[in-house]
C-alpha cells in the first residue's frame, strides 16, 4: 500500500504545531473531543430533515477506551462519518477543516444545534503530541465502506478500506512510551482521562462515555457469622464523564440559589457561599452567556503576586481558557466565574484569543453589569454589601491608584467611607444626597481611627458648622479622594484646609491682628523648631484645641505616611505648618514664658509640637527626649 505524503507546507505546519502551537500536551483529548462532538452535530443536523437517520438525539455518544496493554486510546463517536475523499481533504491536508465547511454551507440555518468548534483544521494533529502513530477509522452516513486512515506523523499517511458495521469515527491514537521529562501513562489512566474530560469537556453536548472502576463491597453470605468482615470486589462500570448541560445555559428562572451557590462551592473551591451570584444571557451583535460570582471571602493569595485574576471562558460548551485576564479589569480582579460566547474570535490552538472587538465588548458588559449588581446589593441589603466592602474594598482603592483615576466613573459609587453624621459607613451619594443645598463641599478628616477622627481639632470647627464629615481612617484614603477629583461635581476639602468654611472679615482681621501682636513669639517657635516645620502661625482651623499640624503644597501629611510605608527613603515630604490657638490656655502659658523664662517658652515649642505629632498620628523624633521634656515641667 502506498504511503502519500503530506505536502512540504503541512509537514512544516504540523511539525511547527506539535512542537509549538500548543502549551499543554494534555489539550489534545479537548480536540479529539471536540472534533467528535462536530460530527454528532452534522449527523444531528441532518436526522432533523432526514428520516433514514434512525437516531434521536438521546442515541448520540462518544466513547472513550483506554487500554494500558496495547498502549493504545481511543475516542469513537456515532457522528456522520467521513468517505475516502473527505479523509483525504480533512486528514491529508492540515489546516483544511470539514467542519468551517459545514458551518459556511449552513451559516444562514436558525438552528441552536449548530455551535461547530473546530474551525482550524488543526485540532487532530494535536494527537500526535502524545501518539507516535494515529489511525482514523471512520464509516460515512450514507456509505457503504468504511475507510482506514494511518499516519506516524509528518513523514506522511496510508488510506485503504476496511470493515466496520456502524456510521461514525473512530480516532486510535498509539500511546508513546514514557520518557524522563514526560509521563505518557497518565492517557491511558481513566481517572486522569476522567479529569481531562471534566476540565475541558464537561460541557460537550453529547454523553461522553468510559469504563471506570470501582471497590464495591460484595453481598454478605446468608450463612456469614457474627465475626463476618465485609468483602471488597473491583468492578468495571460505564459511566457518563460530562455534566452536558452547564448551569449557565439554563434559564435563570429554573435555577435555584442553592444550585448556583452548590456550583459555585464545587467549581471553585470555595466552602462558602458567594456574596452574589451573577447570571447574564446577552443577545443581539454578540451572543455569550456568563456565570459570575463575588466571593464570600477574600482568597489566600488574593493579594499576592500568585494570584491571577481572570474568567473561564468556554466557546460552545468546550474550555477554552482557565483564566481570561481581558475579560475582568484590576477593579473587579476579585470576580470569579465562566463566559460561554460562540462569537469570540480564537487563534489557531484555540488556546490563546486573538485580541478583538467581541472580547472588549463582551468584557465592557460584564463590568457594567458587575457594577450593576453591586449597586443594588449596596441598596437592597447593605449588611452583605459591608461584608463584601470588609473582604474586597481596598481592592477598589489599590486600583484607583494604580490606574491614576482612570476608572473612577465606574469604581465612585461602590466606595464606602465613615460617617460622622450617621455614624456608619456611608456611599459618596448618600453623602451628597444628604447634603444641604447651601453646602458645596464633601468634607474629610484623616486619622488612625473613628473615635480618634472624631476627636480631632480640625475637625471641630467643620462640625460645629453642623456639616457631616467624612472619616478617612485607611492611609490610602485621601490619595483616592484625589484620584476621584470630586463626586457629583462636589469638590473633596479636608477639615485642616483654612478655606474649609468662609472666614468672615471679623476672624480674619483677628487672626491677622494675632500674627501681627506675636509675631516675635512665632518666629522664636520656628527657630526653635529648627527646620522641623516651614511655618508657625495662629490657626483659623482650631476652635478649642491648642495645637495642631497641617501642610502647605501638594504633600499631605497622610500622603507623606502612605509613601513612607511604602518606601522609606521617599524624598518628598510635607511642608508642615505648627498652627496655635491664641485663645487657648497652653498658648497664654507659651506667652508667659516667652517674656520671662526663653529657656521654658523653647521647652514649650517643643512639648506642643510634639503633642501636635501625635494627635496626626506622626512619629516623634526623639520620644526620650519628649519625656523628660514633660517631666521636666511638672517640677
Amino acid at each position: 500500500m502506498e504511503k502519500k505524503q503530506f505536502k512540504a507546507e503541512s509537514q512544516r505546519l504540523m511539525d511547527l504545531m506539535i512542537n509549538s502551537i500548543y502549551t499543554h500536551k494534555e489539550i489534545f483529548l479537548r480536540e479529539i473531543i471536540s472534533n467528535a462532538s462536530d460530527a454528532i452535530d452534522k449527523l444531528a443536523y441532518r436526522a432533523l430533515t432526514d428520516e433514514k437517520v434512525g437516531l434521536n438525539r438521546e442515541d448520540f455518544k462518544i466513547v472513550v477506551v483506554p487500554d494500558k496493554e496495547a498502549r493504545t486510546l481511543t475516542v469513537a463517536d456515532n457522528g456522520i462519518g467521513m468517505t475516502q475523499e473527505e479523509m483525504e481533504n480533512n486528514l491529508g491536508t492540515i489546516a483544511k477543516s470539514g467542519s468551517l465547511q459545514f458551518k459556511k454551507e449552513t451559516e444562514n440555518a436558525d438552528d441552536a444545534e449548530l455551535d461547530i468548534i473546530g474551525q482550524f483544521g488543526v485540532g487532530f494533529y494535536s494527537a500526535f503530541m502524545v501518539a507516535d502513530k494515529v489511525t482514523v477509522i471512520s464509516k460515512a452516513y450514507g456509505g457503504e465502506t468504511a475507510w482506514k486512515w494511518e499516519s506516524e506523523g509528518v513523514d506522511g499517511y496510508t488510506i485503504e478500506p476496511c470493515q466496520k458495521d456502524t456510521v461514525g469515527t473512530d480516532v486510535i491514537m498509539s500511546i508513546k512510551a514514557n520518557t524522563e521529562e514526560e509521563n505518557y501513562d497518565e492517557y491511558l489512566a481513566p481517572y486522569s482521562l476522567s479529569n481531562l474530560i471534566k476540565k475541558y469537556s464537561d460541557y460537550i453536548r453529547y454523553p461522553i462515555r468510559m469504563e471506570m472502576e470501582h471497590s464495591r463491597q460484595k453481598p454478605k453470605p446468608e450463612d456469614a457469622g457474627e465475626d463476618y468482615k465485609p468483602e471488597y470486589e473491583q468492578v468495571k462500570e460505564w459511566e457518563t464523564i460530562n455534566s452536558m448541560v452547564p448551569i449557565w445555559q439554563r434559564p435563570k428562572s429554573q435555577v435555584t440559589k442553592e444550585e448556583y451557590n452548590d456550583f459555585y462551592k464545587s467549581k471553585f473551591g470555595d466552602w462558602q457561599d458567594p456574596i452574589l451570584s451573577i447570571h447574564v444571557a446577552a443577545e443581539g451583535n454578540f451572543e455569550y452567556k456568563a456565570l459570575l460570582y463575588v466571593p464570600g471571602q477574600v482568597p489566600m493569595n488574593y493579594f499576592s503576586t500568585d494570584f491571577k485574576k481572570g474568567l473561564q471562558l468556554y466557546s460552545s460548551g468546550v474550555m477554552i481558557m482557565d483564566k481570561c485576564p481581558d475579560l475582568l479589569p484590576d477593579h473587579f480582579s476579585f470576580v470569579q466565574g465562566i463566559v460561554d460566547t460562540p462569537d469570540v474570535s480564537l487563534n489557531i490552538s484555540r488556546e490563546m484569543l486573538q485580541h478583538d472587538r467581541q472580547l472588549k465588548v463582551i468584557a465592557n458588559n460584564i463590568e457594567k453589569k458587575i457594577k450593576s449588581e453591586l449597586v443594588k446589593l449596596m441598596k437592597d441589603d447593605r449588611e452583605k454589601y459591608q461584608q463584601f466592602w470588609t473582604a474586597f474594598g481596598m481592592q477598589f482603592k489599590y486600583a484607583l491608584m494604580n490606574a491614576y483615576g482612570q476608572n473612577r466613573d465606574t469604581i465612585r459609587d461602590l466606595l464606602l467611607f465613615w460617617s460622622s453624621k450617621e455614624n456608619k459607613l456611608t456611599s459618596l451619594k448618600e453623602y451628597v444626597d444628604r447634603m444641604p443645598e447651601s453646602q458645596e463641599k464633601i468634607y474629610y478628616v484623616c486619622a488612625d481611627s473613628v473615635e480618634h477622627a472624631s476627636k480631632m481639632p480640625q475637625a471641630e470647627r467643620v462640625l460645629k458648622a453642623g456639616y457631616e464629615v467624612l472619616y478617612l481612617t485607611v492611609d490610602e484614603d485621601e490619595i483616592v479622594l484625589q484620584m476621584l477629583e470630586n463626586a457629583y461635581d462636589k469638590p473633596f476639602v479636608s477639615v485642616a484646609s483654612e478655606d474649609a468654611l468662609p472666614v468672615t472679615d471679623a476672624e480674619k482681621a483677628s487672626v491677622e491682628q494675632a500674627e501681627k501682636d506675636h509675631k516675635a513669639l512665632l518666629d522664636f517657635a520656628q527657630e526653635t523648631l529648627k527646620g522641623e516645620v516651614s511655618k508657625v502661625r495662629i490657626s483659623k482651623i482650631l476652635q478649642s484645641g491648642a495645637v495642631c499640624l497641617t501642610a502647605e503644597g501638594p504633600v499631605s501629611l497622610e500622603m507623606e505616611k502612605y509613601f513612607r510605608k511604602m518606601r522609606r527613603d521617599f524624598p518628598m515630604s510635607a511642608q508642615r505648618v505648627l498652627e496655635l490657638n491664641p485663645d487657648a490656655p497652653a498658648f497664654q502659658a507659651l506667652c508667659k514664658a516667652y517674656e520671662e523664662d526663653k529657656e521654658k517658652a523653647a521647652a514649650y515649642v517643643e512639648v506642643l509640637y510634639n503633642q501636635a505629632l501625635i494627635i496626626a498620628d506622626l512619629p516623634l523624633p526623639d520620644p526620650a527626649r519628649y519625656a523628660e521634656l514633660v517631666c521636666g515641667l511638672m517640677k
